[in-house]
């Protein structure tokens, strides 16, 4: 929305344009914008950019205009930037987007790119042209000269097609890589010897896989000189060593892997094997990079089932491309396609702690709360005490600097309800307590994801595997440690916490535990079902502890069975606490003639 200034300075120059009794032209208002910005009159610069955009414009003859006038398109870039005023900004990105729109038309206009592979054939000047077009268009232009080279009433051109196939460059790799799978032996022949005269690192992976399992001896004498040409050093690695190494690259973002960057989306390259030809898939760019890492782990199996950390990775990579938010993965994942939790549950925790690792390492708390969860599901103590190494990745997340995590790690460790000693116990119920009374609002510096619901998501499952650990008297997690948070959590909001933590303190052989529960029992604000449900557990720390209430609070709960007013069921329990607290005679005495009535 603009304001009022805005839209005056809008119907300013639509008054101007009008009454000049014609229309001006796309260049025109163009210009006029540039000049308004650079002299400083936003007011005006602002008006332009409207009428621009209310014209929809053609992308491409945007593009040409900022080509044409490349200063003009520097002061549009600081503009959108940097500009103090917002809305001239935000004005100046839409016309920034319309201009990357029209460089992606461009590029990918199969019109175009047919057009320039057939001038490959013309002149030498007509090559040299040619070429400059094709590599502009660049990924774009690759299956059409693949198919060219594939088709046999073309032979005539082939030599010419062939010697401009490595001048794409860079951004040919990804669809020549996945051309690798035709089953056309002289078309396979050519883009091995173009990936090697390309010479980037990323081809490497896929030239070895052919060395190591291809058909054809030709083939593969191809792909070790065009392997030599890149890294004779890559002729001792294993395929599926290179392809987790391109997985991780991916994985990290390695700049030498972005995809051309005028488009709101990156393509994923298939060979289509009924067509015999290359087909793409559009992904948001916001995980294209771990869609990648994804297929690279997929191709090191492919390579070598054996290897298992391209597993680790792949679970990795699937929950860090889910942390990008997009409701719906690519379509070529299929409808039925599970989510990353499915396939990491069906792991083996091997795999899990090695996505685990690497999450503690980046400090990547999506993918450190996914393998968490999932290993929480499966594993027992000997499996979430893994070691990788000197490490043990479960235990490092109890120190993660996000809360979600350490929870997470606490629960889980919890739950195996552990049998043997180790030194981060404390920091288990260090954890526990602390999420046992979170609130909606986290520490400064946490995750901003945090909310209300979650909070008791976390306080709910916390209080559940405490009890847990309280019924199985586990000796290793020592809940003593954590009686301060449990004495509060008898007086939350929330039910659910309230009678949990009254049933985990019946557990606590402490005057201060037994005391808290009593107070809750008796606590007039509380729901009954609160109360009666505390003096069960009373009746339980009553039978394990014995008596360690103080006077007052025996009389108070004296007085609660013996007032009529007393609802039956609350009464009920009240009295079955009150027996098993074991009192001298004199009290049962004072119950039995108070009622007597004679």
């Amino acid at each position: 929305m603009f304001n009022g200034k805005t839209a005056a300075a809008i119907l300013a120059v639509t008054l101007i344009v009008v009454s000049a009794g014609l229309a001006q032209t796309l260049e025109e208002n163009w210009n006029n914008f540039l000049h308004y910005t650079k002299i400083g009159r936003p007011d005006l610069a602002k008006g332009y950019a409207q009428v621009i955009l209310q014209g929809n414009p053609d992308p491409v003859k945007l593009l040409e205009l900022s080509k044409k006038n490349p200063q003009g398109y520097a002061i549009l870039l600081r503009v959108n930037e940097f500009a103090p005023d917002p809305e001239l900004a935000e004005l100046s990105g839409k016309i920034l987007d319309l201009i990357e729109k029209g460089s992606y038309t461009r590029r990918a206009d199969p019109r175009v790119i047919v057009m320039e592979v057939k001038r490959l054939s013309s002149t030498d000047r007509g090559w040299f042209t040619a070429v400059k077009r094709l590599r502009n268009a660049g990924e774009y232009a690759i299956p059409f000269m693949l198919d060219a080279i594939a088709d046999d009433s073309r032979e005539r051109e082939l030599p010419d097609i062939v010697r401009a196939l490595p001048q794409i460059g860079r951004d040919a790799i990804r669809p020549l890589a996945a051309a690798l799978q035709t089953e056309n032996v002289a078309l396979k022949a050519q883009i091995i010897q173009a990936l090697g005269k390309i010479g980037y690192p990323q081809s490497q992976a896929y030239l070895k896989y052919i060395v190591e399992n291809d058909g054809s001896a030709e083939v593969r004498d191809l792909a070790k000189i065009s392997l030599s040409k890149i890294d004779p050093g890559t002729l001792k690695i294993s395929g599926a060593q290179l392809f987790f190494e391109l997985a991780e690259k991916y994985y990290y973002h390695a700049q030498s892997l972005t995809p051309a960057g005028d488009a709101d989306f990156s393509n994923i390259w298939f060979w289509d094997t009924n067509q015999q030809r290359l087909a793409r898939a559009e992904v948001p760019k916001s995980y294209f990079n771990e869609l990648m890492a994804m297929r690279c782990c997929e191709w090191a199996l492919k390579s070598d089932a054996g290897f298992g950390p391209a597993i680790g990775l792949w679970l990795a990579a699937f929950f860090k491309a889910e942390s990008a938010g997009i409701e719906k993965m690519p379509g070529y994942f299929g409808e039925s396609h599970a989510d990353a939790l499915v396939y990491a549950t069906t792991a083996g925790v091997e795999y899990l702690h090695q996505a685990l690792a690497r999450a503690v390492k980046d400090k990547n708390a999506y993918v450190a709360l996914g393998a968490i969860e999932a290993l929480g599901t499966t594993a027992g103590e000997k499996s979430l005490l893994y070691r990788i190494g000197p490490a043990q990745p479960l235990l490092e997340a109890l120190t993660f600097d996000n809360i979600m995590v350490r929870y997470s790690a606490a629960i889980a460790i919890a739950a195996a309800g552990p049998k043997e000693p180790f030194a981060e116990s404390k920091l288990v119920v260090a954890n526990l307590a602390e999420a046992l009374g979170q609130n909606s609002q986290p520490a400064a510096g946490q995750d901003s994801q945090w909310n209300q619901q979650i909070a008791d998501s976390y306080a709910l499952r916390t209080a559940q595997v405490m009890l847990k650990l309280a019924l199985t008297r586990n000796p290793v997690i020592n809940l003593s440690a954590a009686q301060n948070a449990l004495v509060s959590a008898v007086n939350d909001e929330r039910k659910e916490i309230q009678i949990l933590a009254g049933q985990i303190l019946a557990h606590l052989d402490s005057p201060g535990a037994q005391r808290a529960i009593a107070a809750m029992a008796l606590d007039n604000n509380n729901a009954a079902d609160v109360r009666i449900s505390a003096f069960n557990s009373l009746a339980t720390s009553a039978k394990l502890n014995a008596n360690m209430l103080v006077g007052p609070m025996i009389d108070a709960i004296y007085s609660l069975i013996s007032s009529t007013d007393t609802p039956p069921e609350l009464r009920s329990a009240a009295a079955a606490a009150y027996g098993a607290l074991n009192l001298p005679s004199q009290k049962v005495k004072d119950l039995i003639l108070d009622q007597a009535k004679s």
